[in-house]
């Protein structure tokens, strides 16, 4: 087994081309935020990952093995919750309050300046769509913030995953379903 103790976040310092060919290993959230964790990357390598209790890896990253060879780190689509205002019935602040009220529960978001990203939680799926929001289940790639005193920034730019868009999902939040209250206004 290799072992990789170095972190490079999103390969900053290295030229873009070693950037481009190193092996790599796609991950989802649940084992980038942990310090320490085996993987087989691109190349069919054994990769244990020994990093600094508390840190995080983010798509984009590059770490460095005992060997001297790199592998860049591919945030893995998983389940996630996909947030959106209701454009009938709200405004983009309604996100803001979204994020403050998820925030209170401490729980893991990505914030987007038109979604947010959180992961499966029906319980919190009901309490936001009861906020005028739409919630639908997506398989994306899940970055979550770093919160004001993480080990390093979580960058908002190249993080090494796309940003696909489905635009065909079903609405949960239409009238009379998935919400009980008064907009104020007949349908």
């Amino acid at each position: 087994m290799l072992t990789a103790n170095k972190l490079m976040p999103q390969g900053r310092g290295l030229a873009s081309v070693l950037v481009k060919r190193a092996a790599t290993i796609e991950l989802d959230w649940d084992v980038r935020q942990k310090s320490r964790f085996d993987a087989t990357d691109s190349q069919g390598r054994s990769i244990g990952v020994f990093l600094p209790r508390g840190t995080a890896v983010r798509g984009g990253d590059v770490l460095v093995a005992e060997d001297g060879s790199l592998i860049r780190v591919i945030a893995a689509p998983q389940p996630v919750l996909r947030i959106t205002h209701c454009t009938s019935h709200g405004t983009p602040f309604d996100l803001t309050r979204a994020a403050y009220h998820l925030g209170n529960r401490h729980v893991p978001i990505e914030l987007k300046p038109d979604h947010l990203k959180i992961e499966p939680d029906h319980v919190l799926a009901d309490m936001l769509r009861a906020m005028h929001l739409i919630v639908v289940e997506a398989e994306e790639a899940f970055e979550p913030e770093g919160g004001a005193y993480g080990s390093h920034g979580h960058s908002h730019e190249s993080h090494g995953h796309g940003h696909g868009h489905d635009h065909g999902h079903d609405h949960d939040h239409d009238h009379g379903h998935g919400h009980d209250h008064d907009h104020g206004h007949s349908h």
